[in-house]
């Protein structure tokens, strides 16, 4: 079952001799609990493609649907909240809030929904990434690896359906790199949950169940 899926998605930027195709027709579709790698030169569309998965940017043509939702004709206030409820994102330079705690920075995306955690998933969380004992401590304690289970926990706490990450490793050493990228697999497999990711690394991209490669806003592979 697909629970993703693109239609002749497009995105255009500038006019003329300068236009520059982000997305240029893409089809696509993302199975269900699976693990997809896109990989593609700097400027190929990846990361254009990933937001538009994830309702962050819009298509100048074409749609897309996730988990029987599609963002066409969304509004901004419907896509925020199609965003928290559908879509953990984890980014290359973790994006934590600096004068929050570890566990504040889990809880944020809950809090901004008014919701209250569930106290056993979130549990499950800090202990499957290792978190227990830095609950209380600020990023700028945790070493890059850590930052980043950090960041993976608050993608997760929602219980989204899909998981997007852009170059989750990117500002990793390689051990940090395949600590992380570990935890992040595991994580998805134990909650059912689907991730679509973005890497320059063959290595990493090898562990994935699929692999699209992206090249002039077209998929090639």
């Amino acid at each position: 079952m697909d629970i993703i899926t693109a239609h002749q998605l497009k995105k255009y930027y500038g006019k003329g001799e300068n236009q520059i195709k982000a997305l240029d027709g893409i089809d696509l579709a993302i199975e269900k609990g699976k693990f997809t790698a896109i990989i593609g030169a700097s400027g190929s569309g990846k990361t254009t493609l990933l937001n538009m998965l994830g309702g962050l940017d819009t298509p100048d043509e074409g749609e897309v649907i996730v988990d029987g939702v599609s963002l066409a004709g969304l509004k901004e206030k419907e896509l925020a909240v199609f965003r928290r409820g559908k879509v953990g994102f984890v980014y290359q330079n973790f994006n934590l809030i600096p004068t929050l705690t570890v566990k504040e920075n889990m809880l944020f995306p809950l809090s901004l929904a008014g919701s209250t955690p569930d106290p056993v998933f979130f549990q499950e969380i800090l202990t499957l990434l290792h978190l227990e004992d830095r609950q209380n401590a600020y990023p700028n304690q945790l070493s890059g690896g850590g930052q980043q289970r950090v960041a993976i926990a608050r993608a997760l706490i929602a219980k989204p359906s899909v998981i997007l990450a852009d170059e989750p490793t990117g500002n990793l050493d390689s051990k940090s790199s395949q600590n992380v990228l570990g935890l992040l697999k595991l994580s998805v497999e134990t909650w059912k949950q689907t991730l679509v990711m973005i890497t320059h690394n063959l290595e990493i991209a090898q562990m994935a169940d699929r692999v699209i490669r992206i090249e002039d806003g077209r998929i090639r592979a």
